[in-house]
């Protein structure tokens, strides 16, 4: 069970690396600069899959950690 907890958090941490950074533009606010931050952003192909795989790798995980504690 722990050897899947392992495989499972590598995947994820690869995965969260792979995402597209959302709040790049943090420093601009911070600063004072026009940044869409919080505008509507559409993922779509990969971005789109690997944001339901982060989920679903996410869900699997806290599962997995549940049934560990068990």
């Amino acid at each position: 069970m722990e050897i899947a907890v392992i495989i499972v958090s590598i995947l994820l941490i690869a995965l969260v690396l792979l995402q597209s950074g959302k709040a790049e533009a943090a420093s601009q606010i911070i600063q004072g600069g026009n940044a869409d931050l919080f505008a509507n952003r559409k993922e779509r192909g990969p971005q789109l899959f690997i944001t339901r795989l982060t989920m679903f790798l996410g869900f699997v995980f806290f599962i997995l950690c549940l049934i560990m504690s068990i």
